[in-house]
């Protein structure tokens, strides 16, 4: 059995085109409302719509082209070469929350593989109304498959003959079945005695009939609304939430209905009857919402918003910048709440088999949330329930929690609605998201798909940012483990250190200092490993290592550095090592320093004035086995500051290195003389200020006290 793409078979030439007879006598058989199918080409891992029958091909543009690896049912189907079906909203927000954020109406899904023992040649998919029951029946799989086993016979013939692609329109509505027609003059009359607006929209949401009502309703001839969509022909109808209903009464199949403002304060009732042939639309005043508007014009009142699925798209978008869990509270508290008019949040998370709080938002009183830390997940909550389960929880009010839940009443939080979200994240439950209400809320069934789809890309970005966090914990344990706790300088120095990761990675790097005391002496190191990730700190622990053990057993600075570049070039690292070594003597008031393509040091004379010092050096550690790395010996008077750096302090894009010398010794100069711990900060304030950090920073300060 190959499952090697073949070539994109089409119609034959001649009869009714092939895909489009198989689709419809398919959906005849199952009962189903719409469909569509795919074709595998032969040059790509690539499904491309062929034909669709039921509704609009705009609905479903963004999948026009779906790559095999794609989290959305008909590419299950290929991947797996087995039928896929979905339920209904809440079971596709769960598993395909891309479709559900894009369609969050009520419909069942099947999505059956086109495949032969050769080869697979694409798949088809078929939708049934939301009042569908939640499990296909197996009368309905037996003549679904049987269906599909057809077709992929036929195409593979069609493969095998190499016809010649053909043409096949889309098939927006099966034809209407034969029948006597109406007296056209009674029907007009009787149309025109309603007193309520009556429109009969295509599929494709354009006006074929309206009658005199309706025309003055929408305040536009009926001329300029024939053959247009309503939105598109009526100024005050172009918002995408009017748009969404059409879309979501052709899709579950469903009557839904929506009302608008027609300037300047007269509201409309529009409700819609959907067939697969179009729809019925019927339209009337509401004269209690427009006697509330009129009021609310008098008083200068803002007018009532409408929430749009475009405000909760938005989110998503959002929810790509999130790094951290901290990003996530915010952006969902930012972006979710005004839009569904949720007043707090509290962000869960699961582990060891308890419910930790991640963070919240909106709640006066922050105790609110703590009954949720170190629940149980074993627990009768709504929110344990729902963690288990896969299934979200609505309660409209404290009776409806109460009712189902009635030890909640005793951890009330002040709220009145909430909305439990699990988050679920490649069949994984990683936490769970709680929208509290200030004021009783139904939740419409719209509302629960949107809020259920989103939970599952909110699911996505909280499991991203439960990673970075974890890393981010890593490396700071990680680098704090490979730094010294503390310096411990011989009589008559004083030492400072800073360390600074770069904004960018993991918050780890290879810059490392150490001071290494000595009997009455002392050495001190700083280097700088190639890149700021888990590998360079790992090198960097094995060079300090080095440094304290060939210190310890008395090798000169020179010798020092020798070693560390043998060990370097022993270990086989692909990274190189700069370092500044050097060998103190307080009471001779001498430093004797070795460099290894490190930057220069800067010295503060007790006077105040700073000078780079020029000493001589080898090349990189890790590069030549027999590089030299010759020693300069330097007077360190009392009161004179010491100051070894890497380069993330001083280089930086676009910047030059000598002006960034000189800026750095003029800071120095100026606050060299204070305390040695306000020196090393002043230096990093100085080098982190108004620049992204693309490099580690270390800073290490000597001061020669006297009296050693």
């Amino acid at each position: 059995m190959s499952d090697t793409p073949g070539p994109a078979a089409q119609s034959p030439a001649a009869g009714r085109p092939l895909l489009s007879a198989a689709l419809t006598s398919m959906m005849e058989e199952v009962g189903a409302h719409s469909g569509a199918v795919y074709l595998l080409r032969s040059d790509a891992p690539v499904l491309e719509m062929a034909v669709m029958a039921g509704l609009p091909r705009a609905f479903a543009a963004p999948w026009e082209r779906v790559g095999l690896s794609a989290r959305i049912p008909v590419a299950q189907a290929v991947r797996e070469r087995r039928m896929v079906w979905v339920g209904g909203a809440d079971e596709m927000a769960r598993r395909f929350p891309r479709i559900a954020v894009v369609l969050p109406y009520p419909f069942a899904l099947a999505a059956v593989p086109l495949a032969t023992a050769e080869r697979v040649h694409g798949v088809v998919f078929v939708t049934w109304p939301g009042t569908h029951p939640a499990e296909l029946s197996g009368e309905k799989q037996t003549r679904l498959t049987a269906a599909c086993a057809r077709l992929s016979g036929q195409l593979e013939q069609a493969a095998a003959e190499a016809r010649p692609p053909g043409p096949e329109p889309d098939l927006l509505a099966a034809p209407a079945p034969e029948a006597a027609a109406p007296d056209p003059a009674e029907a007009a009359r009787l149309l025109a005695r309603l007193p309520y607006g009556l429109v009969s929209m295509d599929l494709r949401g354009r006006i074929g009939f309206l009658n005199e009502a309706a025309a003055e309703l929408l305040g536009r001839p009926a001329g300029e609304l024939l053959g247009t969509p309503p939105w598109v022909s009526v100024p005050w109808l172009n918002d995408p939430g009017y748009e969404d209903r059409y879309r979501a009464a052709l899709l579950s199949q469903r009557p839904t209905s929506f009302v608008a403002l027609r300037p300047p304060d007269e509201w409309l009732s529009f409700r819609l009857y959907p067939s697969t042939t179009g729809l019925s639309v019927r339209i009337t005043r509401v004269k209690v919402l427009t006697e509330r508007a009129r009021e609310t014009a008098r008083s200068g009142a803002p007018p009532p918003r409408l929430v749009t699925i475009s405000q909760l798209l938005s989110l998503t978008g959002a929810l790509t910048e999130a790094v951290a869990v901290r990003d996530v509270v915010r952006l969902v508290a930012d972006e979710l709440g005004p839009a569904v008019g949720s007043r707090a949040l509290v962000l869960l998370g699961s582990q060891e088999g308890r419910l930790r709080v991640l963070g919240h938002h909106g709640y006066p009183d922050a105790h609110a949330v703590d009954h949720y830390d170190g629940l149980p997940l074993s627990a009768h909550t709504p929110g344990t329930r729902a963690l288990d389960s896969g299934v979200p929880g609505f309660f409209e009010s404290v009776e409806h929690l109460e009712r189902l839940y009635p030890s909640e009443h005793r951890t009330r939080d002040g709220f009145a609605a909430w909305a439990y979200l699990p988050l679920v994240a490649s069949g994984r439950p990683v936490g769970m998201c709680v929208l509290a209400y200030a004021h009783p809320h139904v939740f419409p069934a719209e509302e629960r798909a949107v809020l259920t789809s989103l939970g599952g890309m909110i699911a996505q970005a909280l499991e991203r940012a439960l990673l970075y966090d974890a890393k981010h914990r890593l490396a700071h344990g990680l680098q704090s483990a490979l730094l010294p706790h503390s310096l411990v300088p011989p009589p008559g120095i004083e030492a400072a250190a800073r360390y600074l990761p770069a904004t960018r990675g993991m918050d780890i790097g290879g810059d490392f200092y150490d001071l290494v005391p000595t009997g009455p002496l002392a050495a001190a190191v700083i280097g700088d490993v190639q890149g700021h990730n888990v590998t360079a700190a790992a090198l960097m622990g094995q060079i300090r290592t080095g440094v304290r053990a060939y210190t310890a057993v008395g090798q000169a600075p020179e010798e020092v550095m020798d070693s560390i570049n043998r060990l370097l070039l022993d270990l086989g690292a692909d990274l190189f090592a700069s370092c500044l070594y050097l060998r103190l003597d307080p009471a001779r008031g001498q430093a004797v320093m070795a460099r290894a393509g490190h930057p220069p040091p800067l010295l503060r004379s007790p006077d105040g004035r700073v000078r780079v010092l020029d000493l001589a050096g080898g090349p990189l550690l890790g590069i030549d086995a027999e590089a030299v790395y010759p020693t300069t010996e330097v007077t360190l008077a009392p009161g004179s500051v010491l100051a070894l750096y890497t380069d993330g302090l001083v280089e930086s894009p676009g910047v030059d290195i000598e002006d960034a010398l000189v800026e750095l010794g003029a800071v120095f100069a100026e606050a060299g003389g204070g305390p040695l711990e306000s020196v090393a900060d002043e230096l990093i304030r100085h080098g982190a200020s108004g620049r992204e950090r693309v490099d580690d920073v270390a800073v290490l300060l000597l001061r020669a006290s006297g009296g050693g």
